[in-house]
């Protein structure tokens, strides 16, 4: 009997299949398909029930979808088996092409696995083909690509004959799991695309409320905002600047794309301006107006790109500092010059007559250190060096590489009193004389007039490059290079000159003179032995001269 209904079996399974197949494509989302899935094994192959386990990202299966029994589905829809658990399932049992069927004598040994289960009640099996209630029957569902990745596992029981299914059952089970897997996908990969889709216009919707908001804060930005062209010829190119750099420079938008930001960088601050163009950069430099003027400014540029992989910007900040460095000049002045005549002060005249000098005497000639050698009884433990101006030098600890002083020109001056033609760095040392009678006889008022009156004649009466230092108190020092012996002596008689004229303070005429002492720096002497020179032959000059030479009143 079986035998000649076969064929009607067979066309009712093809249309069974067909039919729950068809509805597999109407389904609109993921959720819709998986349980579609569930539903179909039901209503279309004949199952009373039947569970869609799901894998998910970490590699368990979840329980997406069931059908037949809704206590159980809503028993056991969400929760979650191990993959190790399925895998165990997956591997024994018998294989059906690709089902996997674990009989009820077999299927004991999973019940205290964590892959979540729902028995059904029933019967012993009374014929050999009957299907018993713990039997298991599973239909894997792979990926259609390459590879057949487990994409999930259906498992059904309960088959409405009774009994287990046969090579046409087996079959259409096979071939549903198989279009089930196909359905999964597409709806896996339409929920990935509408939400890819959705995703790309909140992206576009954000970058253009980006793009807006940074238009909106780079052309109404209080401090000065360009963008630049990075790399390539026309690095530092401005392509945009907003209001705020236009006015501050003076220009309009459209003049600014003619220039580069070296075009408009004071020279001076060029090599700043190219040591700071590029990410991250900072400087501090001076900007030329439309005037011809120049501006202090902070400059600080961060690169930005066009799109991903695209063109590279520098986003340049500007921002006014000249009030600051206004600040820190006068705040550097003040430091470093004299408050009541504005000549450098004693710290500032050491710091430029330190940097003349180096802590190596100028030569030490190889007979001054075989005396030296005798002297001390033993030879040095180091030999002699020359440097590249012929200057020789003596070391008891191991010296430095030859040439280490051969971007410095060493101080020379005239030795003895005559004047043998050798040009130096000059010490004035010069000191007031009658001063202190005046600021008794007059009051400080009068003494800080003279003081300012005599700066500004020795002032005047030096070469642009010399140094005119107000020691304390009615102490002066005149630094002046390249003089010989001779030429630093009439350097004092024309200063002494210039200060002895009469000095008016509030009508009245006072009068001061001036001893000045020379003194000559050589490397090898601190500032203070140079200085401390100056001062002993000042004295010396001052206890020789006639007193009327030095009166005052």
């Amino acid at each position: 009997m079986e035998t000649e209904s076969e064929p009607y079996v067979r066309l009712a399974t093809l249309r069974q299949l067909h039919q729950a197949v068809a509805e597999l494509n109407t389904a609109r989302s993921l959720a819709d398909t998986l349980q579609t899935v569930a539903d179909g094994m039901v209503s279309g192959l004949g199952y009373g029930l039947a569970c869609v386990n799901l894998v998910r990202p970490d590699g368990d299966l979840v329980i997406a979808a069931f059908a037949g029994d809704p206590a159980a589905e809503a028993l056991i829809t969400g929760r979650v088996g191990s993959r190790s658990s399925w895998d165990r399932r997956l591997a024994m049992g018998e294989a059906w092409g690709d089902l996997r069927f674990i009989p009820h004598t077999e299927g004991w040994v999973l019940d205290e696995d964590d892959v979540p289960q729902w028995h059904t009640d029933g019967p012993a099996p009374r014929f050999e083909d009957e299907w018993h209630p713990a039997d298991r029957l599973f239909a894997p569902m792979y990926s259609p690509t390459a590879g057949r990745e487990l994409l999930g596992v259906i498992s059904v029981d309960r088959p409405r004959n009774g009994r287990l299914p046969g090579a046409w059952a087996r079959e259409a089970l096979q071939m549903y799991a198989f279009q089930a897997a196909i359905a999964i996908s597409n709806a896996r990969l339409r929920a990935n695309m509408q939400r890819a889709l959705v995703r790309l216009e909140r992206e576009q919707q954000a970058l253009r409320a980006s793009e807006e908001s940074f238009r909106q804060a780079f052309e109404y930005a209080p401090s000065g905002m360009a963008i630049a062209e990075m790399g390539g010829d026309q690095h530092g190119r401005i392509l945009r600047s907003n209001d705020a750099l236009c006015r501050l420079l003076g220009r309009n938008a459209s003049a600014m794309r003619r220039y580069s930001f070296s075009d408009l960088v004071h020279p001076e601050d060029v090599g700043t301006l190219l040591r700071t163009s590029a990410e991250g950069g900072r400087a501090e430099l001076r900007l030329v107006r439309r005037d011809g003027t120049y501006l202090w400014v902070s400059l600080r540029n961060s690169v930005v790109a066009d799109a991903a992989d695209g063109p590279r910007f520098l986003l340049t900040h500007v921002e006014d500092i000249e009030e600051r460095k206004r600040r820190e000049l006068q705040l550097a002045h003040r430091a470093s010059h004299d408050s009541l005549t504005g000549l450098p002060n004693s710290a500032e005249l050491r710091s430029r007559l330190a940097a003349r000098l180096c802590s190596m005497p100028l030569s030490v000639q190889p007979t001054a250190i075989d005396a030296l050698d005798a002297a001390y009884g033993a030879p040095s433990a180091y030999d002699p060096v020359q440097d590249s101006g012929g200057h020789t030098f003596r070391f008891d600890t191991p010296p430095p590489p030859l040439g280490a002083y051969d971007h410095h020109v060493h101080v020379i001056g005239p030795e003895g009193e005559t004047d043998d033609g050798t040009k130096g760095l000059a010490v004035l040392f010069c000191d007031l004389d009658g001063f202190k009678s005046i600021n008794d006889r007059f009051g400080h008022h009068t003494g800080d007039a003279v003081l300012i009156e005599v700066a500004r004649r020795l002032t005047g009466g030096v070469r642009d490059g010399d140094t005119v230092a107000r020691l304390g108190g009615d102490e002066f020092v005149v630094l002046a290079d390249g003089l010989g012996r001779a030429d630093a002596a009439d350097l004092a008689v024309r200063l002494r000159s210039a200060i002895i004229p009469p000095i008016r303070v509030d009508g009245r005429a006072v009068r001061v003179g001036a001893s000045f002492g020379i003194g000559w720096a050589h490397c090898g002497m601190t500032a203070d032995e140079v200085l401390q020179s100056a001062d002993q032959r000042m004295y010396i000059e001052k206890r020789s001269r006639a007193k009327q030479h030095r009166r005052a009143g």
